[in-house]
């Protein structure tokens, strides 16, 4: 095969990037400013946004589309012209928490219909370890007609972008990358290399690229819940969770993780991949479905303390009025995909509690469209509940004042987050 990464370096051919969400758009950018690329997603809106130099995700300026050398299409028959592509659609998990993998193999199909002798696919969607090679490559065969490994080449290389996070960007994490030989390897390697500033890290297998980034978040996954399970038990002791992680946290070696609602697509999702590959091999994963279930019912938990807290001010929760703020999956963020949230004002709703929800990120017909949950533009009246429930920054310069001129007399204030902890001395004030 010849060195795709001198023909993609002189423009001879392009690289394509399949999914324009909030981790192809930033790869899809940070090439077109080095060789020519091709940006492909099925959602024509999303494109004819990203055509007018807008980010459907709110997380990209402007300014990051220009001197970029890229072509936005909805076309899967523009993807012909080029021979290096990138996979980095969403790996979802349905209502069972089964993975989904109906875009992730639609994706496959897509480029398998493109796929030419000599091409290179890197996928980059989280996976169990094994899925690229056991349900894609055998999709880019059947689709193509072509040979694994003889006419085209595959590799994997996780994202690692955090949403909102401006620090941590494309450029400046250490990259792995795999790929299903030697060759392949070192032709991923140089093209990564022309936008990863940070460094790249071989792996020696597809299979531990895939393995490797789901477990980054299956860690995650289980501090929080930890810190969650201490939070339950720290409440029936009546003593506060943040003060109790400040006193421990003065050691040099305590992890510094704390409680909260664990949504979004990252770690509310990708240990179900795990737990669901090790169940097919014959073993149940014990401690991962527990932090799971934790996690899982958090919002559940949150939501009744909160009646617990309204009862105990004198309401009655079938006359109450509850202001949640804040729906996206975490802070700063617009992506309202999986968040737990929702779960908070369901089981609110499940009281007979009128429920009332802002958000200065998210957008009302997505949230409508996505939960069949209505988003306010501001708050109304007054209530016998206040919930932050999503630290955006926008909410960071409140004062007190700001929450009693929307609290009943005997409002209880609950701080998901603790970030208010010490600031609130006339509601009665919960948190995690």
């Amino acid at each position: 095969m010849s060195e795709i990464y001198e023909d993609l370096l002189a423009k001879k051919t392009n690289l394509a990037v399949i999914g324009l969400g909030y981790v192809g758009l930033p790869i899809a950018l940070a090439f077109a400013k080095k060789i020519k690329v091709i940006g492909f997603d099925i959602n024509a809106e999303r494109i004819a946004l990203m055509q007018a130099h807008q980010d459907p995700s709110q997380e990209l300026s402007a300014e990051e589309f220009k001197n970029c050398d890229i072509t936005f299409t909805h076309n899967p028959k523009d993807l012909a012209a080029a021979r290096f592509f990138i996979v980095a659609v969403p790996t979802p998990i349905d209502e069972h928490t089964q993975p989904n993998l109906t875009p992730l193999l639609s994706a496959s199909a897509t480029v398998g219909k493109a796929l030419k002798r000599g091409d290179y696919v890197v996928f980059e969607s989280t996976v169990y370890p094994g899925c690229t090679e056991e349900d894609c490559i055998p999709i880019l065969e059947r689709e193509s007609g072509l040979k694994y490994k003889v006419d085209f080449k595959v590799g994997y290389s996780p994202e690692r972008i955090n949403p909102g996070d401006k620090e941590h960007t494309l450029a400046n994490i250490v990259k792995v990358v795999s790929g299903c030989d030697t060759e392949s390897l070192e032709q991923i390697a140089k093209v990564y290399e022309l936008v990863v500033k940070a460094g790249l890290h071989r792996a020696s297998s597809i299979k531990v690229a895939e393995a490797a980034k789901i477990i980054e978040n299956t860690q995650r996954d289980l501090n929080i819940a930890l810190m969650n399970e201490l939070s339950i038990i720290f409440d029936k002791m009546q003593i506060n969770t943040y003060e109790v992680l400040e006193a421990a946290g003065t050691k040099w070696n305590f992890l510094k993780f704390v409680p909260g609602l664990v949504g979004g697509h990252c770690i509310g999702v990708d240990p179900y991949y795990l737990t669901y590959k090790a169940k097919e091999l014959g073993y149940t994963p014990s401690v991962i479905l527990s932090g799971r279930a934790i996690n899982d019912s958090m919002g559940a938990y949150i939501a009744k303390k909160t009646v617990q807290k309204i009862i105990k001010q004198g309401a009655n929760p079938a006359e109450a009025r509850a202001l949640v703020m804040g729906v996206t999956f975490k802070e700063n963020v617009s992506d309202i995909r999986n968040s737990k949230v929702v779960d908070v004002i369901r089981e609110l709703q499940s009281y007979s509690i009128q429920v009332d929800a802002i958000d200065p990120l998210a957008k009302a017909d997505e949230f409508q469209h996505e939960y069949h949950l209505s988003l306010n533009n501001e708050p109304t009246g007054k209530y016998d509940a206040i919930i932050l429930a999503v630290n955006h920054k926008e909410y960071s310069h409140w004062q007190e004042n700001d929450f009693l001129k929307w609290a009943k007399e005997r409002c209880v204030f609950v701080d998901v987050k603790g970030v208010f902890r010490k600031k609130i001395q006339k509601l009665a004030y919960w948190s995690l």
